[in-house]
């Protein structure tokens, strides 16, 4: 008996080293798998350039925008200061009135029934085409590059966090109706908990989408000559045919 209880001891001790193992090299995996398509992809791209003999202002090499990187570090860093204050400030602002309005929309059918809808056409607009508009009728450059960055993020946390309230099991639902549970009570301990997973994807959407937002309203307004972020320093390296500098701060 005793060394049957040794050696299921010894087993599991085996079984749980081998999954600590697994995991070692999944973790290692996850970390050099990326860094070896990322190295191969470079020497790919230097030797396209190099044995096409493709010159800089079509297509520049990978060690000519570092290089770039480097000697105009101090003209970029501002502009990504700008560019990521912007994409962070409509994240926020767009975080929180998406997940109001997604309350406000799971308390009151009418309300989601009014306001859903113009929620949705200003989503499929393209902020390409309304950006200018914006740029305008706000008078403050800043303001309006937020506004459109704020559009383009904030439908993802609307919708799916509108979803997740709704998803909440509907035999807890009677369960807290049984009970006598208030709408807040209902609301903070069972819709809430119930949305999170659902309002966190929305969230990682809408972290890109405000990126891509502010990049876009930074295009237009640098077509028109006003000074912004890292996409007036792509038009601006674009129109002197410094494609090392445009490859670099587009990459």
């Amino acid at each position: 008996m005793r060394r049957d209880l040794v050696a299921e001891a010894d087993d599991t001790e085996r079984r749980r080293a081998a999954a600590d193992e697994a995991r070692r090299r999944e973790r290692m995996a996850r970390v050099l798998a990326p860094l070896v398509v990322g190295l191969i992809t470079l020497v790919a791209w230097d030797l396209l350039v190099r044995l096409n003999g493709i010159p800089p202002y079509i297509l520049p090499g990978p060690a000519l925008v570092l290089q770039s990187l480097v000697n105009d570090w101090g003209t970029l860093w501002p502009s990504l200061l700008v560019t990521l204050e912007i994409t962070i400030l409509a994240l926020a602002i767009a975080t929180f009135g998406g997940l109001l309005l997604a309350v406000l929309f799971t308390q009151s059918k009418w309300i989601e029934l009014s306001f859903f809808p113009y929620a949705v056409v200003l989503q499929v607009t393209p902020v390409i085409a309304i950006a200018p508009l914006i740029l305008i009728y706000v008078d403050n450059v800043h303001a309006a590059l937020l506004i459109c960055a704020w559009i383009v993020a904030f439908f993802p946390i609307l919708s799916n966090t509108t979803l997740g309230l709704h998803s909440a099991d509907h035999n807890l639902l009677a369960l807290f109706r049984l009970y006598g549970a208030t709408r807040w009570q209902t609301l903070r301990h069972l819709r809430l908990p119930s949305a999170m997973p659902y309002f966190l994807g929305g969230l990682k959407i809408a972290g890109g989408l405000a990126l891509i937002g502010a990049i876009v309203a930074e295009f237009a307004a640098g077509s028109v000559g006003t000074s912004s972020g890292l996409a007036y320093r792509i038009l601006e390296s674009g129109y002197r045919l410094e494609i090392p500098g445009c490859s670099r701060r587009c990459s």
